[in-house]
Parts: structure tokens; C-alpha cells; sequence
């Protein structure tokens, strides 16, 4: 257990917009979270839980609106693979996807330095970090499951403040909060509410970690997979503004609630003196590390977000009608 009070912080903005039905949907979904998925699953031992969901969401996966865009998106990452292999990828994605939800409710007992189930390399950079005390911005993606490299981080421990996604669901985002919490990460800061916590801790030669593989619409054009996809310079800019180092971390599956985590030793981004073309240099580089490491692993990345724009389909003659961004 975490023994530091839990840090939540919620976006206003997503609750103020709400009507009452809204909040009448979102209690019905927290009571149906407890009862269908929580309870059920942390009944269950983290192997069974793990292998029940990745099993589901295998046969299920598939059949869901978002397989198209999987599909699409390996096409675009892998044309040299034949359509049944991509296929192959995207079941064994599924699988993933519905593992770590397995996974979740046991989080607290996938402890990553006591439970066996988790082994962590390059332990020495995050002591160096620490020991160094003038900071340094943690990067990953979406790999296998992304929540065992935020403990592997806070629990060696090193002071860090990690960023997350707020889900619309206010009761359901508190309990996921609250699980984190337990399972050694202290400080969590929702993405677009955070900035000036994140300045703060980095001003404080504290560590802050990202995930930087995902869209974002006000980002830079950075070629990944050979094909252009908005790409958030922050952490890029973060680390040039503090002179403090990047750290490059990622996550592999090993099997049922078993994984490794490896931190990448640290770098500094170069700097030319002129700010766009260094936080391009550096943009381009986590990306390129990203890209590297999905292709080592494509079946344990989340395939199912939108990471390219429409026109990148349409120029790949994936998908008819008019390109959209």
C-alpha cells in the first residue's frame, strides 16, 4: 500500500458540462462497473482474471466497430504483412487489451519488486535520476500493460508526478485513482489540467512521466510508420526548458499478469539554439524509439486509437469517400 494521501484531481470542465441524466448514467455505470467487472474479476487470481478477459476480448474484439480501425492502422504500419497476419496482430491486440482489464483489480498484488510477477531492467537509471536530483521526463506508450511501468517508476521509488487520461465517469475515474494509489503511484495529474503541476514538479527537480504515442491534434507532423501523425511536442519541450534528461520506458507482456519493464538509459536532447528545430530533432527521436518498439511488439500496443489522420487511410486506399483529418 501507498502510505501518502491520495492526490485527485479532476477536470472540471468535464463535470460542469454534465445534466443530471448524464450523472444518473454515470452512477447506473459505476454500479454496473462493481457488480459485472470489478467484483467478478478480483475474485478471481490475477492469472485467471488475465486469461478470462484476454480470452473474451479475443472472440469479441473483432466483432466491435473499432477492429476497422485497428485493421486500418496495421495496413499503414505493416503493408509488407499479409491481411491474415495483420488479423493475427489485431486478435492477439484484443487479447491484450481485455488481459489488462483483467488485470486492473489486482493491481496492488502485481507489486513490481515483491510479487515475482514483474521483472524491471535498468533499475540503476532510475537511481541515477534520483540521486542526481535535478529531475528528468519519463516517456512511454501504450504498451502491454502500461500501468506496471508507473509503479516500476514510483515504487523504487523515485519522486515522480504521472500523468494520466481523466475518463468522463467521475465515480469510475476515482476508483481506478484509487487502485493506482494502492499500487504505489502517489501523484497523478490528468492530461490538459496538469501543465502548471507538471512546470511545478519539474522546477522542484522532481520527475514527471508521459505517454507521447498517441494523437494530438495540436501537435507537430512527425513521420511514424512511415506516414505523417500529430505528435505532442511536450515532453520534448519540458525536457529542453529544464535541461533535464528523457528516459525512455517500456513494457512487454510475459505472460498472465507477468511482465517486464525495461527503463532505457537516459538522454539529453540536442540543442542547436534554435527551439523548433531541437523540439522537431527530439520529437522525432522518442517517436522513432516508439515506433521501434511497437514493431518488436505489435500485439501488445493499443492499435485501437485513431493515431492517424483519415487522409493517411485514404491516400493508402484504405477506407472510400472523401480524405478527413
Amino acid at each position: 500500500m501507498n502510505d501518502t494521501p491520495l492526490q485527485y484531481i479532476r477536470p472540471k470542465d468535464i463535470d460542469n458540462r454534465s445534466t443530471w441524466r448524464k450523472r444518473l448514467v454515470w452512477r447506473l455505470e459505476a454500479i454496473a462497473w462493481d457488480l459485472l467487472y470489478w467484483g467478478p474479476m478480483k475474485a478471481l487470481s490475477p492469472d485467471r482474471a488475465s486469461s478470462l478477459l484476454g480470452g473474451l476480448m479475443r472472440r469479441l474484439g473483432p466483432l466491435l466497430s473499432q477492429n476497422k480501425t485497428m485493421l486500418r492502422n496495421l495496413a499503414l504500419a505493416f503493408p509488407e504483412k499479409s491481411a491474415a497476419e495483420r488479423a493475427r496482430i489485431a486478435r492477439a491486440a484484443w487479447e491484450n487489451v481485455g488481459r489488462t482489464a483483467g488485470e486492473l483489480p489486482h493491481l496492488p498484488r502485481i507489486h513490481p519488486y515483491q510479487s515475482g510477477r514483474v521483472k524491471v531492467i535498468g533499475t540503476d537509471h532510475l537511481d541515477q535520476i534520483e540521486q542526481a536530483d535535478q529531475g528528468a521526463v519519463l516517456v512511454s506508450g501504450h504498451f502491454a500493460n502500461w500501468e506496471v511501468m508507473a509503479a516500476a517508476i514510483c515504487r523504487r521509488p523515485v519522486d515522480c508526478l504521472v500523468t494520466y487520461r481523466a475518463l468522463n465517469n467521475p465515480f469510475i475515474d476515482k476508483r481506478l485513482n484509487r487502485v493506482r494509489h494502492a499500487y504505489g503511484i502517489g501523484v497523478l495529474t490528468p492530461k490538459g489540467l496538469g501543465t502548471r503541476e507538471v512546470m511545478r514538479a519539474l522546477k522542484d527537480k522532481r520527475c514527471v512521466a508521459l505517454m507521447n504515442d498517441q494523437k494530438f491534434n495540436k501537435g507537430l507532423n512527425i513521420k511514424f510508420f512511415s506516414h505523417e501523425a500529430m505528435t505532442a511536442p511536450g515532453p520534448s519541450r519540458l525536457a529542453l526548458k529544464f535541461g533535464v534528461p528523457l528516459v525512455f520506458v517500456t513494457t512487454r507482456r510475459t505472460g498472465p499478469a507477468r511482465f517486464r519493464v525495461e527503463i532505457h538509459p537516459p538522454f539529453y536532447p540536442d540543442i542547436t539554439g534554435q527551439d523548433d528545430v531541437d523540439v522537431r530533432s527530439c520529437v522525432e527521436h522518442i517517436s522513432g524509439l516508439i515506433e521501434a518498439e511497437v514493431r518488436a511488439n505489435p500485439e501488445q500496443w493499443f492499435w485501437q486509437h485513431r493515431r492517424w489522420p483519415k487522409s493517411a487511410w485514404k491516400e493508402a486506399g484504405l477506407m472510400a469517400g472523401p480524405a478527413r483529418k
